[in-house]
């Protein structure tokens, strides 16, 4: 009876993204060894809010002040408990007008009102992170998000795609999905609205598409083949939200949102720009595509922002059969 309890705790921790659970780790791009690990739970609630920011068109730097909010308030965890009736990633409280219980629990909607909150703060870009975040908390403690900017800048820079190939997660790669591709279709329409499916011509694999273009590491085109309902391929254009960030950057930011769901939505390999995260490697290198010499984060930020608005091909996401 004991071993059960323990097998059972310990599923748990895994599925929940506690103790035992497939890690994630962040790199940064500019090889000056800065890393932060963190887990499952943590990566899909820091993609979430990373999204909605940049579908708003807000900068990098205000996905950076809501991550550090989120990382003091509720080490990016969705909690339904908190000071009063403070809820959810922000803590935020019903009572004050946030919205309902049910509604801040929602990570989307609950990045959506800090946003809303802070781009009411006038020069919030050119503010210190603590003044800024503090405007829209009105915590008792303003000091204390300070302590994350760092963790935070290297969040951003990965997950608004301007660092390359600088966020892996272990996965599960023996994971059995329940949807497949349309569960990561959902979840891509959740985060970032739902243009990010239609005008870029996003599809599963075996669907006719205009917009089919070599695929890195396959063979053929995009979205060629006998459609099994386990890949999108997203087709990348420059970023319709933020004027000047191309493609290459819009690519990277869907790539490392997919591996930061990889757990939740069963995502075995995700492939971009000549490169691919399978899961199960813990290692933080995204491998050539189709094999050939491993190599670590080798697309920096500055690569990254030579690429400009040149496409580097589509983002194929691949869930597990």
């Amino acid at each position: 009876m004991v071993l059960l309890a323990v097998a059972g705790y310990l599923a748990v921790q895994y599925v929940t993204g506690g103790t035992g659970a497939p890690g994630c780790k962040v790199v940064s791009g500019k090889g000056d060894g800065a890393t932060y690990e963190f887990s499952p739970e943590q990566a899909v609630n820091a993609a979430t809010i990373t999204a909605v920011g940049t579908a708003r068109g807000l900068p990098e730097r205000a996905v950076t002040i809501a991550l550090a909010t989120a990382l003091q308030e509720s080490a990016l965890r969705n909690i339904g408990h908190g000071d009063r009736d403070s809820l959810g990633l922000f803590q935020q409280r019903p009572s004050q007008g946030w919205g309902t219980p049910k509604e801040i629990m929602d990570p989307a909607y609950a990045a959506g009102k800090f946003y809303d909150h802070l781009v009411e703060v006038p020069g919030y870009t050119r503010l210190p992170l603590t003044v800024a975040a503090q405007r829209v908390q009105r915590s008792g403690f303003p000091q204390a998000y300070a302590k994350h900017e760092p963790d935070a800048t290297l969040l951003a820079a990965a997950l608004t795609g301007r660092s390359a190939a600088t966020l892996t997660c272990e996965g599960r790669p023996d994971a059995t999905p329940d949807e497949g591709a349309d569960a990561v279709r959902a979840a891509l329409a959740r985060d970032f609205g739902h243009e990010v499916l239609q005008p870029a011509g996003a599809r599963v694999d075996g669907a006719s598409s205009p917009a089919a273009s070599p695929s890195p590491g396959g063979t053929g085109t995009a979205g060629a083949g006998k459609s099994d309902g386990r890949t999108v391929t997203l087709p990348v254009t420059a970023d319709p939200a933020v004027a000047g960030r191309g493609a290459a950057q819009r690519g990277w930011q869907l790539a490392h949102w997919a591996v930061a769901n990889a757990s939740a939505l069963h995502i075995k390999r995700v492939t971009y720009a000549g490169r691919e995260w399978t899961a199960g490697n813990t290692d933080s290198r995204w491998r050539p595509a189709g094999g050939g010499t491993e190599g670590g984060a080798e697309e920096t930020e500055d690569a990254v922002g030579a690429a400009g608005a040149e496409s580097t091909g589509p983002v194929r996401i691949v869930t597990a059969p």
